[in-house]
């Protein structure tokens, strides 16, 4: 038996779900019935579907405390090839507050009660009793991993877990806000667009460039009830990682302006979603601007 499917054996003895990740932190892919979801979903999912998979599909969605599930052959073979273990903290009424560099941790220490901590690589996961809903990039260097998310599995931490407060509430609730019939959250002034002109170091092709943009700009404008904002963030980090190779410049200022347009267009903020798309430019710290 692996040392990861050990400590989730564990884990879900303590009703926490949990399920394994591969390299590079991440979960399984779906098997083939299950890809772009076509089999419909899992019934937790947000999109509920009739999938039963037997297999480590669909991300989050697959976490469990079913020991025979865990144990079984499909999910042998993941643990087989697994590289680190993550939990579902929705499924087992906490929320993670990643806070992912030294800034962010300080903010946290001024701004939420203490609770316990986890250390991470870059910063800590502070860990609250509740769940509530998932949003990227709250602010910098802050993400909360709560329903619908994972979060990796880092060890116990230390401190005792308290309730989790409204600042945390907070912030996803600020995040995006719907405006009414005939009116606007914001402006919407002129902004970039990307061509070769502005993108002379790119070593793509402008059609690679643009069926990037638009199959991103759709993610996000598909986002009309919640979730716009994170979508920019994810848009925007898919967009910079795809240029981290080029000598620059690759117009990535160009590209995030149309994925804030796309974002405030399904009425995300203009302040939150342009600092969402910055953070998510920013990931890949060897971006070409």
């Amino acid at each position: 038996m692996s040392t990861h499917l050990t400590t989730a054996l564990d884990l879900a003895a303590r009703a926490v779900p949990v399920l394994p990740l591969r390299a590079g932190k991440l979960p399984f892919g779906n098997c083939r019935p299950c890809t772009s979801n076509a089999c419909g979903g899992r019934p937790v999912m947000k999109t509920s579907g009739p999938c039963a998979c037997p297999g480590v599909c669909h991300g989050w969605a697959a976490a469990t405390t079913n020991t025979h599930t865990l144990t079984s052959p499909p999910w042998l073979r993941a643990w087989a090839q697994a590289q680190a273990v993550a939990y579902h903290p929705g499924g087992a009424n906490l929320t993670v507050v990643d806070l992912d560099n030294a800034q962010a941790v300080a903010w946290a220490h001024q701004t939420l009660p203490a609770t316990r901590t986890v250390p991470t690589t870059r910063g800590e996961h502070w860990i609250y009793l509740g769940a509530m809903r998932s949003a990227n990039s709250v602010r910098s260097g802050v993400d909360i991993k709560s329903s619908m998310a994972y979060a990796r599995w880092l060890g116990p931490g230390t401190g005792t877990i308290t309730q989790l407060p409204s600042a945390a509430l907070a912030l996803v609730e600020r995040e995006e806000t719907t405006p009414a019939r005939g009116e606007v959250v914001s402006s919407t002034p002129e902004r970039a667009v990307w061509d070769a002109t502005v993108a002379t170091g790119c070593r793509h092709t402008e059609r690679y460039v643009h069926t990037g943009l638009e199959r991103g700009i759709a993610l996000v404008r598909s986002r009309t009830e919640s979730g716009a904002g994170s979508q920019a963030f994810g848009v925007a980090q898919f967009l910079a990682a795809q240029h981290v190779r080029c000598p620059g410049p690759c117009g990535l200022d160009a590209l995030g302006q149309q994925v804030v347009a796309a974002a405030v267009s399904v009425g995300v903020p203009e302040a939150y979603a342009e600092r969402a798309v910055a953070n998510g430019l920013n990931t890949n710290t060897g971006r070409a601007a």
